[in-house]
């Protein structure tokens, strides 16, 4: 298994993908491989605070259901729509057109406590 290298991890499979001030976030595919068919996902509104290290949405699948995490601080710039419709997309893309939400963060020093492409897939086992 692989991992994109342009990305932070959390041991919980969200990644992290800074672009200027914006961090978008996701799961991995080690994740949406686990939950197979992913039939929903329940995300924050824009507007919404986020906390690093906290809750913020859910994902369901036909095996499970799953809490998300953000491994960052900020606000909600923008939600991926897409997913209320289509949540299958997190199982064919979930490093692109599967992305979740996009915060503008508050403490870019807190992307040095999320794990490197490297770590995280130690963690899994890969």
């Amino acid at each position: 298994m692989s991992a994109p290298t342009d990305r932070r991890y959390l041991q919980t499979h969200e990644w992290h993908k800074l672009q200027g001030d914006i961090v978008t976030i996701g799961i991995t595919q080690f994740a949406a491989d686990e939950l197979t068919d992913i039939t929903f996902i329940d995300l924050p509104k824009v507007g919404a605070k986020i906390q690093a290290n906290q809750r913020f949405g859910e994902i369901e699948s036909v095996k499970a259901t799953s809490d998300l995490y953000s491994g960052v601080s900020g606000t909600v710039t923008q939600v991926n729509d897409a997913l209320q419709n289509e949540p299958g997309l997190i199982n064919r893309d979930p490093y692109e057109s599967g992305w979740m939400i996009k915060i503008q963060i508050t403490n870019p020093a807190e992307l040095n406590n999320l794990l490197s492409v490297e770590d995280y897939l130690k963690k899994v086992g890969h």
